[in-house]
């Protein structure tokens, strides 16, 4: 009888998540019949939401109990937040002032700081960068990141580091709904970008944004928090943000590649040895119908995070000494 009332409680907070997410698509077909939408470019790649990939690669899984209550109620209130993300444009100014002043984006970039950001940058968003047959209202982007505590990350995988998972996912679904209020009341026009079911590949996007470079699991490396950061933005007609023009951090591209530690240990077996490269340049990190699998059936897996060397490493150290650290010979 308890069995059979936690597999239905499951299946309420299932049922939770496909009706809020038919409501977040319903906003998204309204937005785009009445918004002018900068749409995907034609190497766009494919991608999945997180609750998309759960329920697609999930269900099979028996997932106890106490993992579905650790994770599932975070993630209908990060959901929540999603589609409040979509709702509030229509709260955009009608007037179209697409100039802040520099005291304007200091108190920003304060404001973002007090409410939890760990690090802030700006970038022009590419439209290859949209994911397929998605789109965004404005290409100026605010990017903003929130650190995964390394005492949970390192416990990968489990429910603390699920948990740790979806409370920034939670944290920047908040945030950025309040950054995108906040230029609202400043007379400038906003679309929020949360964490969990972004429309753009946002790792790409935080490193042209100068936050870091993306390693061979395809994830953003910071020099703060090595690869333990979730990303987020603020897409905003603001036209003068200071965007970033370089990227001090892409050696970690080069030290990664004679790495390879993320391949070894990941339980999917889907970061590609060698990332696939497309006619427009671009790369494919990794197979992520297979990283579906473990992320849905283990509380968001997070194993490559946990065994990068720069989440175990100090950045400043890896760069001084990278040519010791990438030998595969030695204990990495």
């Amino acid at each position: 009888m308890i069995i059979l009332v936690k597999e239905l409680r499951g299946l309420i907070m299932n049922a939770k998540l496909i009706k809020i997410i038919q409501s977040i698509q319903n906003l998204k077909k309204y937005i785009s019949e009445n918004e002018q939408i900068i749409y995907s470019g034609e190497n766009a790649k494919e991608g999945l939401s997180v609750p998309e990939i759960i329920m697609r690669y999930g269900g099979n899984s028996r997932k106890s109990f106490k993992e579905i209550k650790a994770v599932m109620p975070t993630m209908i209130r990060t959901l929540f937040n999603v589609k409040k993300s979509y709702s509030s444009v229509k709260r955009n100014p009608k007037e179209n002032n697409k100039i802040a002043s520099e005291k304007f984006i200091y108190k920003l970039v304060e404001y973002a700081k007090s409410l939890g950001v760990s690090d802030i940058g700006f970038a022009k968003v590419d439209s290859d960068l949209i994911f397929k047959n998605r789109g965004i209202l404005y290409d100026n982007a605010i990017v903003v990141t929130m650190e995964m505590k390394k005492e949970f990350i390192d416990k990968a995988p489990g429910i603390e580091t699920g948990k740790e998972v979806f409370r920034t996912y939670l944290g920047l679904g908040i945030i950025v709904n309040k950054i995108a209020d906040y230029l609202r009341k400043n007379g400038f026009k906003a679309q929020a970008g949360p964490a969990l079911g972004g429309d753009v590949i946002y790792p790409l996007l935080a490193e042209k944004a100068g936050l870091g470079a993306i390693g061979r699991h395809g994830l953003l490396i910071s020099p703060n928090y090595g690869p333990r950061q979730r990303i987020a933005a603020i897409y905003t007609n603001i036209e003068n943000l200071p965007f970033s023009t370089e990227n001090k951090h892409m050696w970690i591209k080069e030290f990664c590649a004679k790495c390879g530690k993320c391949i070894r240990k990941c339980p999917g077996d889907a970061i590609y040895e060698n990332p696939i490269v497309h006619e427009d340049g671009s790369l494919t990190f990794i197979d992520y119908r297979k990283c579906a699998v473990p992320f849905a059936n283990t509380s968001g897996c997070t194993v490559c995070i946990k065994e990068c060397v720069f989440n175990q490493f100090d950045y400043c150290k890896l760069l001084k000494n990278k040519s010791y650290f990438s030998k595969k010979d030695k204990p990495i």
